[in-house]
């Protein structure tokens, strides 16, 4: 049996650190694939030329994080702590084996205090037009998804107070909508009075108040908050909307489809779940010439009653069919976008279905229809579509594995940054940082077909 003789820990050694890092580690690829130089470019504004002590490298800058983010390291502190011992880190950042690296606090301050957020989106939208100039895009579908980052939030520490309700993008439009419709109809039009807005009580974290309160079936009630994210159907990340917790993901949807409109015009599909099918996103999705490929939304309604898909409109004649054959005419149109649709009473009080109908005193039953709803009745025609219903196969491909290996590889699970704006530029340097690995793979693996498989 053999010993290792441990005086060999004091051998002085002459190497270089280029033969240390193997030809095919991840920050090879990396290094290959772009230009770091361009952030010079980038953050050039942001220097003085002519005044101040020298500054650290803001490649090596941006560097440090790349790799916090792409290892999935928690903190910047650890980050650096590995950077010191790590030979590969060291290379990739072009430091010798015995030369200081720059301490955690150097680091902080830059992303806290001088890149602000328009550097950070620069350098996200630098990563993904070097992947277009690849080819390696391919946003004809694009996927659509929220998922939850726990929020650096103690649930001990909260409080309740009175916030405004925040106004849907689409109030106003909406409201000129209803009043045509009154007006065709013969009712009389809705004053705006342009109420104040309405307000609710909710829980405000005293730690963080820009988080917001997530449950969500038997998970753990925690303050988190909700990256809006959409991908490509090659797993790109395109675009990030970083909202609380608390906000639905209907909400933020608008903001996000803006950006991709703008900067997506090709796209033809929208890939989405149930929790995007509501009447506005529906419309503004059919109404721009593409399409919106969702699930199957399971029928709602009292137990022991009919459900609402049983009561069929009438297109021709304006009015609702029940399960009886009876007609439910035109009543009125509410300031929600809903036309009402009322029975006549006489029907109802001798109908033999009426204990599974309505309950209501005046033998009335009440059925709506949102005057959006032929838009979402075309997202339901698109679902039995055998090219969207393929797409919408592949949905857990494509989103939900872009949260998956984001949450698993790359430490997106929780933040330890607090306020939206830092956690905004946290999630968009990590989804940079993904976006970078693929696009240094397949390039690498293009150059080297060897290595392909």
């Amino acid at each position: 049996m053999l010993s290792k003789n441990q005086d060999e820990r004091n051998v002085m050694e002459i190497v270089s650190i280029d033969t240390l890092v193997p030809s095919n580690h991840l920050l090879r690829k990396i290094d290959e694939a772009i230009d770091f130089d361009h952030i010079y470019d980038i953050v050039k504004d942001l220097y003085c030329e002519d005044n101040g002590r020298p500054s650290i490298d803001p490649v090596v800058l941006f560097k440090i994080v790349l790799i916090q983010h792409i290892y999935g390291i928690p903190s910047l502190r650890r980050t650096l702590e590995e950077i010191n011992m790590n030979m590969a880190y060291r290379w990739f950042l072009g430091y010798s084996l015995t030369e200081a690296i720059p301490h955690f606090t150097t680091v902080s301050y830059n992303f806290c205090h001088r890149f602000d957020d328009s550097v950070v989106e620069t350098i996200f939208r630098w990563v993904l037009k070097a992947a277009a100039e690849e080819g390696y895009l391919d946003p004809s579908a694009i996927f659509v998804d929220g998922t939850h980052i726990k929020a650096s939030a103690n649930m001990k520490k909260k409080a309740r107070k009175i916030a405004p309700k925040e106004a849907k993008r689409y109030t106003r439009e909406l409201f000129e909508e209803v009043n045509a419709d009154r007006e065709k109809h013969d009712k009389k039009p809705f004053d705006d009075n342009n109420k104040p807005p309405e307000e609710k009580e909710v829980t405000v974290s005293e730690t963080d108040p820009d988080s917001g309160i997530f449950r969500k079936g038997e998970h753990k009630v925690v303050f988190a908050y909700e990256a809006h994210t959409a991908c490509d159907k090659n797993n790109f990340v395109l675009e990030v909307e970083v909202t609380p917790g608390n906000v639905h993901d209907s909400v933020a949807f608008d903001n996000l489809y803006d950006r991709l409109s703008e900067d997506y015009p090709e796209h033809e599909t929208i890939v989405a779940d149930s929790a995007y099918k509501t009447p506005w996103i529906c419309r503004r999705i059919f109404g721009s010439g593409r399409v919106l490929s969702t699930a199957y939304t399971r029928p709602k309604g009292k137990k022991g009653y009919f459900r609402p898909s049983e009561y069929v409109y009438d297109e021709y004649y304006d009015c609702m069919i029940c399960p009886e054959n009876h007609v439910l005419p035109y009543r009125t149109t509410n300031r929600e976008g809903y036309r009402e649709y009322k029975s006549l009473c006489y029907h109802c009080k001798n109908c033999a279905s009426r204990e599974m109908c309505t309950s209501n005193a005046k033998n009335e039953k009440t059925v709506t229809r949102h005057i959006w709803q032929d838009y979402v009745e075309k997202a339901e025609d698109v679902r039995h579509q055998k090219k969207y219903r393929e797409l919408y196969k592949e949905r857990k491909e494509k989103i939900e594995r872009v949260f998956a290996d984001a949450k698993e590889k790359h430490g997106m699970r929780y933040t330890h940054h607090r306020g939206l704006a830092a956690v905004t530029n946290w999630v968009k340097l990590k989804f940079a940082a993904m976006n970078l690995k693929k696009l240094a793979t397949w390039k690498w693996k293009r150059s080297h077909p060897a290595f392909a498989g």
